[in-house]
């Protein structure tokens, strides 16, 4: 198993005439620790883009109305609702897994997230129980966000602590690996009620099959988190500190972090403004605005989606010889420049041109999908990292990604312009930047706290 080595007392590297110890892992070890965390981030992205696709038809079930565009703007709110309390959610399970450890917290987070998404498949709809059926969807959105705000900074944190320093970009890009999964999963199983199924039948009880499968995902995923043991980085960190370490060390993490806090917020920012407005937004985007063929639009999505999932690993590997900053920079640099000419070639309909445009913008997501799992987690020191990462990680992704459905929509709507989303992509796009400039590269090298990590002796 992974070791520490203040473990393997016979076993230091020499450097400036002094000895420090080093981290040796197990391959095998390693493997089943990406595993379980991308299962979990899986399980958490199926169900958003569950719910991200079938938004029209919650709108129908759970906000009834003669305006369409209100439905959609009622289940897009109860979908950033649930972001309103991740920041909660982070300062609660954050603080908590740099004191008992990640393991033991993501497990929790994971029977949360499944508890939370199943409990959305047994609401009545409005039609049955009328405004208990909003506030029912609303509490269950509740219970997802809270439980999520401790689950990416989580899984990051235990892939980063786990992986060897050379290879920290390629075993961290499995993580997005994992969230594509789940929003494959989540269309494809979308895509395919809305081709089998009525309108009524979908209404009537389709809509409830994808949140109910997250019962026994739920199951699964628990069990293999609960066979993990402690990162290495953690278990050096308890055992050189234990008697120093406060219990919620709100101040050192926050305050104490407050430059590396900023740069997370705003790497953050970029990538999920870009993340959500792609995989959350566009689907809704082609249906209400553009007024695609439902199927059809969600078809194209699945393609991108699963180009991007070809694509990660190699990404990810990728950071690992050139850098995180380059490959962030490009991404930024390409959602400057390029949302325009996309979003135009996908408002012109035909096939090729919305394939070019989603395309265009699916590779140019995957410069962050596969960077930030392994660049975020540098920016902060063992002792607090995961309660830092917490907090800066899911403050962005209220104000900003999970907004961005929101947002869009009521710009759209207020001024007539279809193009917004690229301008919105753009101003991300700018803040991302500004960020890789005043970052410094992690790639190849320990994380901040922690000893060397390698993959043999």
């Amino acid at each position: 198993m992974a070791t520490a080595a203040a473990a393997l007392p016979h076993q230091k590297t020499r450097r400036a005439s002094q000895s420090r110890d080093v981290t040796v892992t197990d391959p095998a070890l390693v493997k089943r620790a990406v595993k379980a965390a991308a299962l979990g981030n899986a399980m958490e992205w199926f169900d958003f883009g569950v719910y991200s696709y079938i938004a029209v038809t919650l709108g129908k079930v759970f906000f009834p109305s003669g305006n369409p565009t209100a439905q959609l703007l009622s289940t897009f709110g109860a979908f950033a609702a649930a972001f309103l309390v991740r920041p909660i959610g982070g300062l609660v399970f954050g603080p908590l897994g740099d004191r008992v450890g990640r393991q033991k917290v993501l497990a929790v987070t994971m029977i949360m997230m499944a508890a939370g998404t199943f409990a959305i498949g047994l609401i009545p709809s409005y039609a049955t129980i009328g405004v208990g059926a909003p506030l029912l969807l609303l509490a269950a959105r509740l219970v997802q966000g809270f439980s999520t705000g401790g689950e990416y900074a989580g899984a990051t944190t235990f892939i980063a602590e786990y992986a060897p320093d050379k290879k920290r970009g390629f075993l961290g890009s499995w993580l997005e690996f994992g969230t594509l999964a789940g929003y494959v999963g989540g269309a494809g199983l979308v895509t395919l009620m809305t081709a089998l199924l009525s309108s009524d039948d979908l209404m009537a009880w389709g809509w409830r099959i994808p949140f109910l499968i997250a019962g026994p995902m739920g199951i699964i995923g628990l069990y293999l988190r609960m066979r993990l043991e402690e990162t290495p980085a953690f278990a050096a960190e308890v055992e050189k500190a234990e008697a120093t370490r406060p219990k919620v060390p709100l101040r050192e993490m926050i305050t104490g972090q407050w430059k590396p806090l900023l740069l997370c917020m705003a790497l953050v920012l970029v990538y999920n403004v870009t993340d959500y407005m792609l995989l959350s937004y566009m689907p809704s985007y082609f249906t209400s605005e553009l007024k695609y063929d439902e199927t059809h639009g969600l078809m194209v999505v699945l393609a991108v989606m699963v180009l991007m999932m070809v694509v990660q690993p190699f990404a990810g590997a990728l950071t690992d010889r050139i850098g995180r900053r380059p490959v962030i920079a490009a991404g930024c640099a390409g959602f400057l420049f390029l949302s325009v000419p996309a979003l135009l070639l996908i408002r012109q309909g035909s096939l090729l041109a919305v394939g070019l445009g989603m395309g265009a913008l699916g590779m140019l997501l995957v410069c962050f999908t596969a960077a930030m799992p392994a660049a975020l987690p540098a920016l902060f020191p063992t002792r607090v990292r995961y309660g830092s990462l917490s907090v800066g990680f899911n403050v962005s992704v209220s104000l900003f990604g999970g907004t961005t459905p929101l947002v869009v929509t009521a710009l759209i709507g207020a001024t007539g312009n279809m193009m917004m989303p690229a301008y919105y992509m753009m101003a991300a796009a700018v803040v991302g930047g500004v960020a890789v400039w005043r970052m410094s590269e992690s790639a190849g090298r320990p994380l901040p706290g922690s000893a060397p990590s390698v993959e043999s002796r």
